[in-house]
């Protein structure tokens, strides 16, 4: 059975001259438009503390900080982010943008894809510090080279890359790229299916799925299915199955998003889905619970112990999706290969990640968390209780490719701006 842990099997990359494109191009006139507060009720974001020498302290990022690479420049992110904070009513957050090579073009649809990544990190981790850095394209190399100065920022915790291309053979001489301590890579599985991608099939990175969310005005969950466009299967070439986990990513429960860098002629709210959407909101995640662990004495969670703890916890710990699939496979109990074990209840995966300083009644309410900066931290060996499904190898393409929806764009008050282009490009590789 395909494994996280499985020894990699480098190869020479060769001469690679493909582009990727963002994940999270899928923008629909959205009959539920998510906020922050309705996210961060729906999967328990709000209901997640800590108690350190008799004080609540909010899990909220605080003092980590996630590295989010996108392809390109985004003059307005700093502005829109602030915006969007207005809006919510969130803080701003200590935010930067680093440009690879000293300066980047501007990109429009990318900037939307950077906006998305940006503002729902900051949306589920409020008090953690963000930083983005820009590549100078969107060609493989060059993303890889802004995921090797990302990881190696002070304080950075986890890194969010909503961007894949096809797999291609030599992909596993980059793995070595998502190991490093106290670090964990997360990445999208893709919006076109059943199928893998690559960075998200790499045995080092968190790959996360996608799902249809439903709740009430008040953000109540109310439950999921299986998203269609949700990427997932087995990769050969790493000997792995993708995702791990999930989000919600479809367009039709899409995220408001604020974009003032002018795309289709239109500037402003966007509503927004794809599995771009979870990559950066599970890094958050991530800076959640290393908030915690910091606030116990712990080291930082990398990429290889995060899986690990995953698939340890009891499947309680998140949302099953048991229902939909992505047109090669369908969603079941336990894990699965379209939204992986699920989605998260966050206060449990925080739970667990920390190492059982998270605790809630059945209403949600907190009871107490017990951190202590003096406590002593037993080690424990986890036995897995979640397997993942065997499944048939997807034979891999030699290019890349992508699939872009604009549909809508919703604006306060209504929708402002119709719209419809495809975009499929496959580009080869020598």
């Amino acid at each position: 059975m395909a494994s996280k842990k499985n020894n990699k099997r480098m190869q020479s990359l060769g001469r690679l001259s493909f582009y990727l494109e963002p994940l999270e191009q899928r923008v629909m006139l959205s009959t539920t438009q998510l906020t922050p507060a309705q996210i961060r009720h729906a999967y328990g974001f709000d209901q997640t503390y800590f108690t350190v020498n008799g004080k609540t302290v909010a899990d909220n990022g605080a003092g980590e900080t996630i590295a989010i690479v996108d392809a390109y420049g985004d003059p307005t992110i700093a502005a829109d982010l602030k915006s969007f904070d207005a809006t919510y009513g969130l803080a701003n957050p200590n935010f930067k943008t680093v440009q690879m090579g000293g300066s980047v073009s501007t990109n429009a649809s990318w900037s939307l894809e950077t906006s998305l990544d940006v503002e729902w990190a900051h949306a589920v981790a409020p008090g953690a510090n963000i930083v983005l850095v820009e590549a100078k394209s969107a060609s493989m190399t060059d993303l890889m080279a802004a995921v090797n100065y990302a990881k190696n920022l002070s304080g950075v915790v986890s890194v969010s890359m909503s961007w894949g291309a096809s797999e291609f053979t030599s992909e596993t001489s980059l793995d070595s790229s998502f190991s490093k301590a106290g670090v964990t890579f997360v990445a999208s599985s893709g919006d076109n299916g059943s199928g893998t991608n690559y960075p998200a099939a790499s045995k080092n990175v968190l790959s996360v799925g996608g799902t249809t969310l439903s709740v009430d005005n008040a953000g109540n969950y109310q439950g999921e299915t299986a998203w269609s466009g949700s990427g997932g299967g087995y990769s050969a070439i790493e000997g792995n199955n993708v995702p791990d986990v999930s989000y919600d990513a479809d367009p039709s429960t899409g995220y408001m998003v604020y974009d003032t860098t002018k795309y289709e002629n239109y500037s402003g709210w966007w509503v927004v889905g794809g599995t771009s959407a979870g990559s950066p909101q599970w890094a958050g995640l991530i800076a959640d619970a290393d908030q915690g662990r910091a606030l116990r004495g712990e080291a930082a969670l990398s990429s290889a112990q995060t899986i690990s703890d995953l698939f340890s916890l009891p499947s309680s710990d998140f949302h099953d999706i048991t229902s939909g699939s992505n047109g090669g496979y369908s969603a079941g109990t336990g894990y699965d290969l379209v939204t992986g074990l699920g989605t998260p209840i966050v206060q449990n995966i925080v739970d667990g990640l920390v190492g059982g300083n998270v605790t809630t009644n059945a209403s949600g309410t907190p009871v107490s968390g017990v951190v202590s900066t003096t406590s002593t931290t037993t080690t424990t060996t986890k036995t897995a209780t979640a397997k993942k499904a065997a499944a048939k190898a997807t034979k891999a393409t030699k290019a890349v490719e992508a699939h872009t929806q604009y549909v809508a764009v919703a604006a306060t008050g209504g929708v402002s701006h119709v719209g419809l282009s495809y975009f499929d490009r496959q580009v080869n590789w020598s």
